[in-house]
């Protein structure tokens, strides 16, 4: 796991990538299954709503570890879901279908067809999400009834070991027949046995059975009934289909981990009879304000509720970059409002006071950096590395343009696009760009500011504001913005 820097001839060693992984608890040195390749399957949106930034955070979190792992030479086979049918509200095996509820949320007819044309609507926005976010598409995104064929083909399979029975409502997993059941996060599988509600499903030979087949009356035809395969079936199935029997990583949010995970574990090592994936990774819990997001507190803010305040969604991908991504965090627009002003001073800094220099990158920064990124991921501190490098005052502006450049094939904060498109996303103007009259003013200005004719000055910024124009001074000359 060790080698050269990518980008230069000089021989310094790189920091091995360590990644936590959920199952060990622990740090492990990262070794895929094969050399230079990497299979990596991430839990998608269930499709029946907008994603808000919580579930981002999870998006967010798979895509920086993808960036990782390509930065350290490797070629990433990564897979994302769109669940668009049987994920029941309560992560489980009861509640309302969520993709039922949303078609009754929208006035729409419970039907396949209808439910394709709701999934179709959220699916389009997650692709506008994950443009805003600068979120790398997988290799493939699968949709879960795309693949119902290979879910049945998988239920037949695990039947046919024994490891299935039959109830009124479906067909349901013996984790009895797997004795490693609740092995990520160490499932307290006793305690939910006492815990359990009989009510649920009396015919569940232990709480902690799930379905992989359930009955109604909307679904597919199958050997058990109409009905839709379980959740955690189509995951295995689409990890199988695309991916193979066995995969390097896969990546989700914490509250995956007791019911949805462990149950992709049960289901495919016990159909293979193989390890299903090396890593298991996982990122923490966004609050907003302080409290879990939720529907009923009113603040699952979504991508729409952050542009209309005013913001983007690489501000907000700066904003959850400062935190690690196994450290809980939390979202505030008073948060988000200060990510804004230090990703708007870094982009000033790069594209207008440093738009013309020229630099290397610098060797002991770049292997600091990937000290950071290759120790678990640690986007804090390779943030705090670039406002280090900025304060440096031992390193040329250009040293630190082309270093700080650098950094963002793993931040991925849009430093790299087209520096006039970042200039014009900020709202600074070019000569060419700016009305003969507002220019005339702003001439004036200067000869003013420079005669030290401060109330001439000012009434001088005043006409320019009231014309719908913003001056900021810089070192370089005034800078003008259109409101």
């Amino acid at each position: 796991m060790f080698g050269l820097f990518k980008k230069n001839s000089y021989p310094t060693e790189l920091p091995p990538l360590v990644l936590f992984n959920t199952e060990s608890k622990a740090l492990e040195v990262f070794s895929p299954l094969e050399p230079h390749t990497v299979k990596m399957y991430s839990c998608g949106p269930t499709v029946y709503d907008y994603v808000h930034v919580g579930n981002l955070r999870a998006y967010l979190f798979a895509d920086t570890l993808k960036r990782v792992l390509e930065y350290n030479g490797y070629e990433v086979i990564h897979t994302m879901n769109f669940t668009d049918f049987g994920h029941l509200t309560s992560d489980a095996d009861d509640g309302d279908d969520k993709m039922m509820k949303g078609l009754r949320r929208e006035g729409m007819d419970v039907s396949l067809a209808s439910m394709r044309l709701l999934s179709d609507r959220f699916i389009d926005s997650f692709y506008k999400d994950s443009e805003a976010l600068n979120l790398l598409p997988p290799t493939q995104y699968t949709r879960a009834s795309d693949f119902v064929k290979e879910q049945i083909a998988l239920i037949k399979t695990l039947d046919e070991k024994g490891y299935l029975y039959k109830t009124g409502d479906g067909m349901y997993f013996d984790i009895s027949k797997f004795p490693s059941y609740g092995r990520l996060g160490n499932i307290d599988l006793e305690g939910l046995r006492s815990g359990a509600r009989v009510e649920v499903n009396t015919e569940k030979k232990h709480p902690a059975d799930f379905a992989v087949w359930k009955n109604g009356e909307l679904g597919w035809e199958s050997p058990w009934g109409v009905g839709f395969p379980g959740w955690h079936i189509e995951c295995s199935a689409m990890a199988f289909a695309t991916l193979g029997k066995q995969i390097d990583i896969h990546t989700g949010g914490v509250d995956n981990i007791p019911t949805h995970h462990n149950g992709e574990i049960a289901q495919c090592e016990s159909a293979t009879g193989k390890q299903f994936s090396k890593y298991w990774m996982h990122n923490e819990h966004l609050s907003v304000d302080g409290e879990k997001i939720a529907k009923s507190t009113g603040n699952g803010i979504i991508m729409r509720d952050i542009a209309e305040k005013g913001f983007s969604g690489l501000e907000l991908r700066y904003l959850l970059l400062q935190s690690h991504y196994r450290a809980k965090a939390n979202f505030s627009f008073e948060a988000l409002t200060g990510a804004k002003q230090a990703f708007t001073r870094l982009r000033t800094q790069l594209f207008v006071e440093w738009k013309d220099e020229k630099g290397k990158l610098h060797p002991t920064y770049h292997a600091r950096f990937y000290e950071a990124i290759n120790n678990d991921l640690n986007t804090p501190q390779a943030i705090a590395l670039i406002w280090e490098i900025q304060k440096d005052d031992t390193l040329t502006p250009g040293d630190k343009k082309t270093t700080i450049l650098e950094f963002d094939a793993v931040l991925g904060l849009g430093l790299t696009d087209d520096p006039s498109d970042i200039v014009e996303s900020m709202g600074i103007l070019s000569l060419d760009a700016i009305p003969e009259k507002i220019k005339a003013y702003i001439e004036e200005r200067e000869v003013a500011r420079i005669a030290r004719n401060w109330t001439e000055a000012d009434r001088l910024r005043s006409a320019v504001e009231l014309a719908g124009y913003t001056l900021k001074d810089g070192p370089e000359g005034p800078q003008v913005l259109k409101k």
